[in-house]
């Protein structure tokens, strides 16, 4: 796949959906831009993802020492730049057209070391992957969206705080049903203990009635 093809197909598909998805290579030292015609108050959300190619084991893969420079000028306006991000392998820019007119975006690799998985030359395959997800369309549509993610976000806590008055519901239920459980042990207990008190006390005054009457009989015996 090429650059331009694949700029050309993004230029076109940005005039039929609002959300577009594509990739791309970038050389070394080569920047890749593409224009964008974007009315007034148009919105623009990005997310993008690098890799670089690994000589040793030639593929793409993911390298913490890459980033990416990324910024938006305004063709009409003088190049006036009103986006300039640079960021990690991964990441997200957002911006809002402010006048209705051409947008060049563009988008450069950068490194902090010598890597020697950089690809010279790159007219087909550049050294550097990057993947684009981008939404474009005008603010209330994106926030409209944004919205509706944010109520069913709501929704599902709104179950989640359902589902922990139910837990605490039926853990108070449990407590109350230990807290009878022990009041009915403990009574039980005391009238065990009670019981058992009240026959070693019926106990002792039997041998005691039983002691005082065989020593009355021995005593009445020897008498005699």
């Amino acid at each position: 796949m090429r650059v331009p093809q694949a700029l050309s197909a993004f230029a076109l598909a940005s005039l039929a959906i609002p959300a577009q998805s594509l990739f791309f290579y970038l050389d070394a030292s080569t920047p890749k831009c593409f224009i964008e015609e974007l009315p007034k108050d148009t919105l623009v959300v990005g997310h993008y993802s690098a890799e670089e190619y690994n000589t040793h084991s030639s593929k793409y893969e993911v390298n913490p020492q890459l980033g990416i420079n990324i910024w938006v000028d305004e063709a009409f306006h003088s190049d006036h730049r009103v986006v300039n991000v640079k960021g990690a392998t991964k990441g997200s820019f957002t911006f809002s057209a402010a006048d209705s007119g051409e947008h060049r975006l563009c988008f450069a690799a950068i490194t902090t070391a010598h890597n020697p998985g950089w690809v010279a030359g790159g007219d087909t395959l550049g050294a550097v992957k990057l993947s684009l997800d981008m939404a474009i369309g005008t603010t209330g549509d994106i926030e409209s969206s944004d919205k509706g993610k944010i109520q069913d976000i709501v929704q599902k806590v709104k179950d989640l705080n359902g589902r922990l008055l139910d837990i605490k519901r039926e853990q108070m239920f449990q407590r109350v049903r230990e807290a009878e459980f022990r009041d009915q042990s403990e009574s039980t207990n005391s009238r065990v203990v009670r019981w058992t008190l009240l026959q070693l006390a019926v106990l002792g005054i039997t041998c005691a009635w039983q002691l005082s009457h065989l020593r009355a009989f021995f005593i009445k015996q020897k008498l005699t």
